[in-house]
């Protein structure tokens, strides 16, 4: 089992930091490989809609994007974390993962997906939101916790005092665990469900 986990701050040792150290040492006491991709402060561009990624198999932009992509190919579960900047995520993050998830052709059916955000005070059930919709438009099941994966603190290492959230971030971990472990069996015995030929339905006459 492996977990890629994408971190989405520009402060190397900030409170998102902290909430992805307490996944990872629950992932570790659990035996699921993790490794995680910090994308905060990295020069991204966002998508430009040029489709060349489908003639080339992986974005125009020969970047950190490129980098991870066969990182996650090979992942059982992808968890996306970001603080939270005006009720949403980092910018750099959505251009990160916009182009990860668009320029990436393999399948990410039954691949497990969580996202956690970090945040003063307000925009974590908003910012909870938007990242999720990138799973549930790829097949992707996601993994939940005892509340809402948010962890809560504003200067450096404000969320280590953060009880309840850093349980939530242990919660997941070890239900997310649980999720992939199932998968993986069900698959063995069953095989994934069956998949219909896609039909896209664009609304204009």
């Amino acid at each position: 089992m492996k977990v890629l986990i994408i971190n989405g701050s520009p402060h190397p040792h900030g409170n998102t930091s902290i909430a992805v150290d307490e996944l990872v040492k629950t992932f570790d006491k659990n035996g699921v490989e993790t490794e995680v991709v910090k994308v905060g402060s990295k020069d991204i561009r966002g998508c430009i809609a040029c489709y060349k990624c489908q003639e080339q198999g992986k974005c125009v932009f020969d970047d950190l994007v490129n980098e991870t992509a066969p990182k996650f190919e090979q992942a059982d579960g992808l968890i996306i974390a970001s603080p939270v900047y005006y009720a949403c995520a980092n910018a750099t993050l959505v251009a990160f993962v916009q182009r990860l998830f668009f320029s990436t052709s393999f399948s990410k059916r039954m691949k497990v997906g969580a996202s956690v955000v970090v945040a003063r005070r307000g925009g974590c059930s908003a910012t909870f939101d938007e990242l999720n919709k990138f799973f549930t438009i790829s097949n992707m099941p996601i993994a939940s916790s005892q509340y809402w994966n948010s962890v809560h603190g504003r200067e450096q290492g404000e969320a280590k005092q953060d009880a309840e959230g850093l349980q939530t971030m242990r919660t997941l971990a070890n239900n997310m665990t649980f999720l992939m472990k199932s998968i993986a069996l069900g698959k063995e015995k069953y095989g994934l469900p069956e998949e219909e030929e896609f039909v896209a339905t664009n609304f204009i006459r």
